[in-house]
């Protein structure tokens, strides 16, 4: 199947210059580098323009200031963030390419007659939803998703494959070396649009609600503990981690293998570089890294080994300081 590059930017909008092309049958979205006759691609960074000009896309989504090197090279679709752009053409794509899959409750889920799932949700094979859970309209719950006790999702989400919301959170007093159990009276609360990669396990609160809110995006087998709260539109790549009551701002970014320790504070727009380890509350908005380079072994011992003696030296520092003022 494919789609008429004009039928393309009639959906979505932008320029499409290059002269005569409207017609031309796009078979495939591919990279730059791989695009080949009547497929199309995007460029998004200026560094990889020397990609752009060997490509044999039969169209490329450029920014303005890129129209001129791709007019050079053949047809070009002008848009201001050529990126998004392309995330649109995948939507595009896949409206038209897709069979249809029409909402309900497929015959292997189990569900709690009293919860409640929108009509236009679609529950998907081997799913649980529990006591009093809900479903909002539009919503998509993958195959073996288990959604529980009195737990909520609004309208639009997307839960992939295995995700579990609304398990106990980890919560347990010590007493006479041994763990009580804290029993996690909370539940979980999930806003609209946001999107659950496979195998993520979101805890349901202690007392009060665990809350992801809307637009949130959360990649496969991420952890998030009891009672943390991620604001609007904030995005966190696999493997991460946020420990109990912690919360994130809006807007905010977290690299994959990344750990927030527990009740902490990230301000909006906080980025988070990938397997950092956030260990105080940060409420300037920026990007943060906290990795230790990769080295050879036994020179990577030896500045960890530095490392523990930093506070003596800036001590010893600051008495010879004080002795040469003196002097």
């Amino acid at each position: 199947m494919s789609l008429l590059l004009g039928h393309i930017v009639d959906a979505l909008g932008g320029s499409l210059e290059g002269g005569g092309v409207r017609d031309t049958d796009i078979s495939r979205i591919a990279p730059l580098e791989d695009a080949g006759p009547g497929e199309l691609s995007f460029l998004s960074n200026p560094r990889y323009q020397q990609q752009l000009a060997a490509s044999r896309a039969a169209c490329v989504i450029v920014a303005p200031a890129m129209r001129d090197v791709a007019l050079a090279r053949g047809p070009c679709i002008v848009t201001d963030s050529p990126y998004a752009y392309f995330a649109r053409a995948t939507q595009l794509w896949r409206q038209h390419m897709s069979v249809q899959i029409f909402p309900g409750i497929h015959a292997s889920a189990v569900v709690d007659p009293s919860a409640v799932i929108d009509p236009t949700a679609l529950i998907g094979p081997l799913c649980v939803i529990e006591r009093g859970a809900v479903v909002g309209p539009g919503t998509v719950l993958k195959s073996r998703v288990t959604l529980g006790e009195d737990c909520r999702i609004g309208a639009r989400c997307i839960v992939h494959a295995g995700v579990v919301i609304g398990a106990d959170g980890f919560g347990f007093a010590p007493e006479n070396g041994q763990w009580v159990k804290i029993e996690q009276l909370g539940a979980v609360r999930i806003g609209d649009d946001v999107e659950i990669g496979a195998n993520t396990c979101i805890d349901r609160g202690a007392l009060q609600d665990t809350v992801i809110e809307d637009g949130v995006k959360l990649d496969n087998l991420i952890q998030v503990g009891h009672n943390v709260r991620i604001g609007k539109h904030s995005a966190m790549a696999g493997c991460v981690g946020i420990a109990g009551s912690a919360t994130i701002g809006a807007h905010c970014t977290v690299g994959g293998g990344a750990i927030v320790l527990g009740h902490l504070e990230l301000a909006d727009h906080v980025h988070i570089s990938a397997a950092t380890v956030v260990t105080r509350s940060l409420m300037t908005p920026g990007q943060y890294t906290g990795m230790f380079p990769i080295d050879d072994n036994a020179r990577w011992e030896k500045n960890a080994a530095t490392l523990k003696q930093l506070h003596s030296l800036r001590e010893r520092i600051k008495s010879l300081e004080r002795a040469l003022k003196a002097a």
